[in-house]
């Protein structure tokens, strides 16, 4: 009898241990998972979950893996971004009815607002995929996505407008509380100015626009979530009308989307370099705002752009931003979207929101958005899936959104464009609400 042999019959594992070993939640096999689960929960009951990052990491990945797995899984919903739905609603429902206890919600909340978690993550997708792109791919990529945008922006406007009347809404309440709202940039960087814009022209507190104002958003990003699933599949069973990713055909797509996702080894030195990246980057935009009138963010991607574009990084770093970024979406975007649920997707606002005609209205702003920029892709020779995508983060809830909308698709590597799309497309809907609002009064 060999060793192998000897080592099996004094250590047997039972059939059953190795097949729950065999399933998985995440990539943690079910076992270890539920010792995880367990340890945190205790902990949290007990008031010895830490309050920082560490609690918030441990609470959002264990929820995150959990939520982002049965999305995968269960039928009909995997098809509409299942992961992305269940991970952000599971949690604001759970705040709502006061399931999530003290502990756990001080951990996420230190860790998303006092560690400004949802930048730190948008900053890595940015700089990596940036960075990671072929220059030829970004550069016809961003001269390309403008029009797409626009036609979609006044797309959503009418069609949206127009279905608000006919189902009793009324033109001025459909186009500058539901439709607005939607292609607006989220909630920070659209709702808020929006509300503010509102309350300086109609002498009414601000605060009194709010709830008015964000259920259309939120809504919409939901929406906006299920047509992302939906695009996933059309790209699966009709491959020609997707580019996995890439966003404009280039007559070398085969080579062009080998070229750009190439594998090399991962360097954790390298991936370090690309950690300081991101966050320069950001620092960057941060500095340059307090200069130039344009958000942040803005400048953060138009800078790693014209980096990338120009050619000067060495091409090591760009491989360390590119594997950081690798890093951060396939292990943190479920934990991301948990604290998006849990503090940033008010329950009680979603529910508000359900009312046939308000529903249906929001759906038709949000369908002829995407369905705009899907046939227009197709004539300016992009792929008609990408371009669907990229304008369907227009109506979709700001950075959060956009990571919601575009890991429901699978596509987190359009990030760059679609924050072009949520922050450019809705900074300039703000200021023509409030233009047109002034003049309609």
């Amino acid at each position: 009898m060999n060793m192998e042999a000897t080592n099996a019959s004094l250590n047997p594992k039972p059939k059953s241990f190795t097949y729950l070993q065999s399933i998985t939640i995440g990539s943690v096999p079910l076992p270890l998972y539920l010792i995880l689960a367990a340890l945190i929960y205790i902990a949290s009951v007990q008031g010895k979950l830490p309050a920082d990052m560490i609690g918030g990491i441990a609470i959002m990945m264990i929820m995150g893996m959990a939520l982002g797995d049965i999305g995968l899984k269960v039928p009909v919903l995997k098809d509409i971004g299942g992961p992305a739905i269940l991970s952000i609603f599971i949690p604001s429902i759970l705040v709502f009815y006061q399931l999530l206890n003290v502990d756990s919600m001080k951990a996420i909340t230190a860790f998303m607002k006092g560690s400004n978690f949802l930048y730190f993550y948008i900053a890595c997708l940015i700089t990596g995929s940036i960075l990671g792109m072929l220059r030829v791919v970004l550069i016809q990529g961003f001269i390309r996505m403008f029009i797409p945008i626009v036609v979609g922006s006044i797309g959503s406007i009418v069609v949206g407008t127009g279905v608000g009347m006919l189902t009793g809404l009324g033109a001025h309440h459909s186009f500058f509380y539901v439709v607005i709202p939607i292609i607006s940039g989220g909630l920070g960087e659209g709702i808020l100015p929006l509300s503010m814009a509102y309350s300086e022209i109609m002498n009414q507190p601000y605060e009194s626009f709010i709830p008015h104002l964000v259920p259309a958003a939120m809504l919409g990003n939901v929406i906006a979530i299920m047509m992302a699933g939906g695009l996933r599949t059309l790209g699966k069973n009709k491959p020609h009308l997707t580019g996995n990713g890439v966003l404009v055909r280039t007559g070398d797509d085969e080579r062009m989307h080998a070229a750009q996702n190439i594998d090399k080894p991962v360097n954790f030195s390298l991936m370090g370099a690309g950690l300081l990246l991101a966050c320069c980057f950001y620092i960057w935009g941060q500095l340059a705002s307090k200069f130039i009138p344009v958000p942040a963010p803005i400048i953060m991607i138009f800078s790693a752009a014209l980096v990338k574009a120009l050619g000067i990084m060495p091409e090591k770093m760009e491989q360390g931003a590119y594997h950081m970024y690798k890093f951060v979406s396939a292990n943190l975007t479920w934990a991301l979207l948990i604290g998006v649920g849990a503090l940033y997707t008010p329950w009680k606002d979603v529910v508000a929101a359900i009312s046939p005609a308000y529903i249906v209205t929001v759906a038709a702003s949000v369908v002829a958005m995407v369905a705009s920029g899907f046939y227009v892709g197709k004539v300016m020779n992009m792929y008609p899936v990408e371009a669907a995508l990229v304008t369907a983060c227009h109506s979709g809830l700001g950075g959060t959104g956009d990571v919601a909308i575009l890991s429901a698709a699978g596509r987190i590597e359009l990030m760059p464009f679609a924050q072009i799309s949520t922050r450019l497309g809705g900074a300039c809907m703000v200021v023509m609400a409030a233009v047109l609002m002034r003049l309609t009064l």
